[in-house]
């Protein structure tokens, strides 16, 4: 599945639609959305604290669980928190290496740098802030499809309905944030198929401990 997901970022990329989307947004004056009251504090600042908040309830509830979390067993809880902010922290880790700039800064929307793609931000600066690629803001929303993988055999009503509230979470503030001139679709596309990538991997890890554990207790 995750394979299969890999081909909706690498289409977008092969299509070249970041700047054609980004232009019906902005122009050479920049985004008119930029300062927009309801994204820069309602589905910026204040969804990134309720992101937040929702990442310390889990890790709580790896302890204390309420709710359904209590038929969940207690590796796949902490593998539930654990997850969500690896998917995190690795998108975190990948934007700071990047030199690619945001579309608020480029020339064609009033900023001084210059277009290319964020492949090509692995090897050198486009003449602008750079560290914009993938989407982080984004992350907030689609760290918790890692969650997906948690719940998926032991709740997996739970898991369908908790999968859809994080992809339509990424998508709606990877939006915001494209609206404000702050990201291109690419960003956000890599940034859903890097958090889905994390929680297969963790999953795969926990699944492979599992097994080395019950391999001992034999």
């Amino acid at each position: 599945m995750v394979l299969a997901l890999l081909a909706l970022p690498l289409l977008w990329d092969a299509g070249g639609w970041d700047m054609a989307l980004a232009q019906h947004m902005g122009g050479p004056a920049g985004f008119a959305l930029k300062s927009n009251w309801w994204l820069t504090h309602v589905l910026h600042d204040a969804a990134r604290q309720l992101a937040w908040a929702v990442g310390l309830l889990l890790c709580l509830a790896v302890a204390w669980p309420v709710g359904p979390l209590r038929r969940l067993p207690f590796a796949r809880r902490l593998q539930l928190a654990l997850s969500g902010l690896l998917a995190t922290g690795v998108v975190a880790l990948v934007k700071s290496g990047s030199h690619t700039s945001c579309p608020w800064d480029l020339a064609a929307f009033g900023g001084v740098a210059r277009y290319q793609s964020h492949w090509q931000g692995w090897l050198h600066s486009d003449g602008g802030a750079g560290r914009c690629f993938p989407a982080g803001h984004a992350s907030a929303g689609f760290a918790y499809v890692a969650g997906w993988f948690a719940l998926r055999r032991d709740l997996p009503r739970l898991a369908a309905v908790w999968l859809a509230l994080a992809v339509a979470a990424g998508l709606v503030l990877g939006l915001a944030q494209q609206l404000r001139g702050a990201h291109f679709m690419s960003h956000t596309l890599w940034t859903a198929w890097i958090c889905a990538a994390v929680g297969w991997a963790v999953d795969a890890a926990f699944a492979h401990l599992r097994m080395d554990l019950q391999g001992a207790a034999a």
